[in-house]
């Protein structure tokens, strides 16, 4: 064993993380193992008290002060989960904290660290502006700055993690992915896993929009983003720390990166295997587990991810599932154009047969043609997308796959539709369909092509009924016809045509 890991193992051997903490569980996620074809095991570091395994650092790190040092106070910076286990370490230890976050950090951490008894200073926008507020606060007050992932001691806390793994997997391991921010993660389990085990791959996972440790292994040098996204606020930092990036240089075989939609259904992946909901940065291995076993084919290997964090806010979650869909491949989104006339919306449902509808929307605008804002559901990846799009076309329908359009995505599909002109006789009418296959072609091939729809909007919520808004034309003089017809298809349905709501955004203009 080499000089700079022997150090290290000697530093993780001695942490004191174990004041505060349990050993988490390495538990098999059979789900994801039997659909990846390999055995995959997370590493469940949502179950600390904090909900994070920032703990282990902090605590580590505080706990091994000079008297001197704990006396003046300490101050960090953090965006959420270090700030916890900080602020955790120093009311166990009976220390005055002040921990700086950005503006931007989620409120279920700002408020759980204001529950731990910390002073909080919210500042910039990002994580290194924090940072840099925070060490010129602690030097002002005197106070002992605590790094959230550039201080050995800290390296040393979250290496534990990796002595944990290696006790409590028996076998070999062909990869270990770790979610990196800063690098102190990675850094310490990289450090342990190395000296003891050289042949299992360290795999670092970063989101695709703060990637600083890939920018920094590609440029052979740590280097600064210019921006960073914060989906993933846990590790949304734009340069690698000075001493994680030594040792990642050496021990660390490759970083992949995630995409929004990746993470999103790596969420949705580790609570269909184990009930947690993790934050975007805790579920960011398991999205890098995936990208690797798909991009290199492998099968058969037992794959381990850190699962890190669970400090997710509860109104993220609606984002999370609208994404997760598209982030499995498992749903196209498409804009497609119709001729404007009777009977042209069956016939494009027709061309789709039995592929479930996840969305329509439409609102009627121009009397030669119709602008449809489609999600298509589906489960044969890239290719099937393709073939998709592919007969949609030969079928004589101009269509644009939207599906990685992230404006599209983002804004454009709420807000399809708008008022109109020159249209008579609509009736607008909610509709409750059975989730089933073919409810929606069901409902259009007993209308027969013998009213116009005007507006329409779906969309599939995983509920027992779907919930739809359409807008019909129908005269005065075949209303009875209409609500006889309505009757037959039995949906539940009520008309909406009074409702404030469609006279001020959707109704014809005055």
């Amino acid at each position: 064993m080499n000089g700079p890991l022997y150090s290290y193992v000697e530093r993780i051997l001695k942490s004191r993380v174990y004041d505060v903490v349990n050993e988490t569980p390495l538990e098999v996620a059979p789900r994801l193992s039997e659909r990846l074809g390999n055995r995959v095991l997370l590493k469940r570091e949502d179950l600390h008290s904090v909900f994070s395994f920032k703990i282990r650092g902090a605590y580590n790190k505080i706990a091994s002060l000079a008297p001197e040092e704990s006396a003046r106070g300490i101050i960090a910076a953090s965006a959420g989960n270090h700030a916890q286990g900080v602020a955790l370490a120093a009311r166990r230890l009976g220390l005055r904290a002040i921990i700086v976050m950005p503006t931007t950090t989620p409120e279920i951490k700002v408020d759980a660290v204001r529950a731990l008894g910390a002073e909080i200073v919210l500042t910039g926008d990002h994580f290194d502006a924090a940072n840099a507020h925070a060490q010129e606060l602690g030097v002002l007050r005197g106070l002992t700055f605590i790094a959230p992932y550039d201080d050995p001691a800290v390296i040393a806390g979250q290496g534990t993690i990796g002595m944990e793994i290696l006790r409590q997997h028996r076998g070999p391991i062909h990869a270990i992915f770790v979610p990196v921010g800063g690098g102190g993660l990675i850094a310490g389990i990289a450090a342990y896993v190395k000296a003891l085990e050289p042949s299992t791959r360290i795999v670092g996972v970063e989101p695709d929009d703060a990637a600083c440790l890939q920018a920094a292994l590609a440029a052979g040098k740590r280097v600064a983003l210019d921006r960073v996204g914060i989906f993933a606020d846990g590790v949304a930092v734009r340069q690698v720390g000075e001493e994680p990036w030594r040792i990642a240089q050496q021990y660390v075989d490759e970083v992949v990166t995630a995409g929004t939609d990746e993470i999103c259904a790596a969420i949705k992946d580790v609570f269909e295997d184990n009930r947690s909901i993790p934050e975007p940065a805790g579920a960011l291995a398991v999205a890098g587990l995936k990208a690797y076993v798909a991009r290199r084919g492998i099968v058969g290997q037992s794959l381990i991810a850190i699962e890190s964090g669970a400090n997710m806010g509860f109104d993220r979650l609606r984002h999370v599932a609208e994404r997760a869909e598209l982030g499995e491949a498992r749903e196209a989104l498409l804009a497609v154009t119709i001729p404007e006339r009777a009977g042209s919306f069956l016939g494009f449902c027709e061309v789709l047969g039995p592929l479930p509808v996840t969305e329509f929307n439409y609102r009627y605008s121009d009397p030669e043609a119709a602008h449809l804002f489609v999600g298509v559901g589906f489960r044969g990846g890239a290719a099937e997308r393709a073939a998709i799009v592919a007969k949609i076309r030969a079928s004589g329908y101009a269509v644009v796959d939207l599906t990685d359009d992230e404006m599209a995505k983002v804004h454009v599909r709420f807000m399809v539709g708008g008022r109109t002109s020159g249209l008579a006789d609509e009736r607008l009418c909610s509709f409750e369909f059975p989730e089933r296959p073919g409810a929606l072609l069901s409902f259009l091939r007993q209308l027969s092509g013998r009213w116009s729809i005007t507006l329409f909007h779906y969309r599939n919520h995983g509920a027992a009924f779907g919930r739809v808004l359409a807008g019909i034309q129908v005269s005065e003089s075949d209303r009875d016809g209409f609500e006889a017809t309505l009757d037959r298809i039995g949906y539940a349905h009520r008309d909406e045509s009074s409702n404030p709501a469609y006279a001020l955004f959707l109704g014809e203009h005055p």
